[in-house]
């Protein structure tokens, strides 16, 4: 494959980022340093080239199981306000860096409680962060709007108080739900009552299906559930069959793209679990061509050692993607964004386009 677009054009294009994990973008050098405050000795390293590798190697022995074992040490690392508030400032700080223009970032604020915090203050914190990194891109001369997404875990019991304080910081930081975790043996429908709670207090959510569990796992979420996005959703491509080079999409796979339900895609990531063996063979060619709602997103920067830059890179070169293909996924998640109709808009116009219009797209 030949990538048809210049490092310029794809680090000035306007990124829309749906699906990022808070505690799995912490900065190698900021972990240690953080370690080193708090009296965590745990680290596998403390030189932070080392420490990107290991990371990177561990989350990379093909099974979703032993990615999420890595984030024990982000996780023990974001127990005080003082490293709440850093982690997200310099997540919105990356990010903006990246030309990232709008992002929803998602955290469990139950694993951030050990020391003591209440989940209200998690949520302020990390807000708070948001906050402070946003301001400082300003004065970098970027623009970028982050908000949160709160998650329950599906293996805990967590997701109706979690729902519940969706909905009372709506409009305060938080924009939405997830559920996530290991998907093998905890449906979706396990939290069927936290969904319904969201659905009739107006909340948006999005759920994990499709990552690790077969599709049985996505059609739950999406027909009992109700699901407005999709996490990851890669295992849709199962519902769809090729003969003599047409597609020919089962009844979920169908429903899918009728609804034009988001699926939030994350390739590096999706490589490393063993939902995918190469960005050629990544189920995003083929569905974009086919027309469904994708986006291109990162899930965890520190564990896939990624950025947004990287998967564009990546994809791009994998299957031939132009400006306009990028214009299109950038729309594509915008338009699925958990805020109001008229702040779509007012991206769209203030910046998508525009930014693409000045690349020649």
């Amino acid at each position: 494959m030949t990538l048809l677009l210049t490092a310029q054009e794809i680090s000035q294009a306007p990124k829309v980022l749906l699906h990022d994990h808070n505690d799995g973008g912490l900065r190698p050098q900021t972990m240690i340093e953080m370690a080193e405050e708090s009296g965590y000795t745990k680290l596998p390293f403390n030189d932070a080239e080392r420490l990107a590798k290991w990371f990177f190697e561990a989350c990379s022995e093909g099974t979703l199981e032993l990615y999420l074992e890595t984030f024990e040490h982000t996780i023990s690392l974001m127990q005080t306000p003082e490293q709440i508030i850093r982690v997200a400032r310099e997540c919105a700080l990356d990010l903006a860096r990246d030309g990232v223009v709008y992002a929803e970032v998602r955290g469990a604020p139950e694993l951030f409680t050990r020391k003591g915090l209440t989940i209200d203050q998690v949520i302020e914190y990390t807000v708070e962060g948001y906050q402070q990194g946003m301001a400082e891109a300003k004065r970098e001369g970027f623009s970028i709007r982050v908000e949160g997404l709160l998650c329950a875990l599906r293996h805990n019991h967590f997701a109706d108080e979690v729902a519940e304080k969706v909905i009372q910081f709506k409009g305060k930081g938080i924009v939405g739900f997830d559920i996530a975790g290991p998907e093998m043996g905890f449906p979706p429908t396990d939290h069927i009552k936290a969904f319904n709670y969201l659905r009739a207090q107006g909340g948006h959510y999005t759920i994990h299906a499709g990552e690790a569990a077969p599709l049985e796992s996505i059609a739950l979420a999406v027909r009992e559930c109700k699901t407005e996005r999709i996490g990851h959703g890669i295992r849709l491509i199962d519902d769809i069959s090729f003969e003599n080079g047409e597609a020919r999409l089962g009844e979920l796979a169908q429903e899918i793209l009728d609804k034009q339900i988001a699926l939030e895609m994350a390739p590096t990531s999706n490589l490393q679990t063993g939902g995918a063996s190469s960005y050629e063979t990544h189920p995003i060619g083929i569905m974009k061509e086919l027309g469904f709602n994708v986006t291109i997103n990162t899930d965890n920067r520190l564990m896939s050692k990624t950025s947004m830059i990287k998967e564009i890179t990546e994809i791009s070169a994998a299957h031939s993607w132009d400006l306009q293909d990028l214009h299109d996924v950038a729309e594509n998640a915008i338009n699925s964004a958990f805020i109001s109709a008229d702040e779509i808009k007012n991206i769209l116009e203030s910046q998508i386009r525009p930014g693409y219009e000045k690349l020649g797209a």
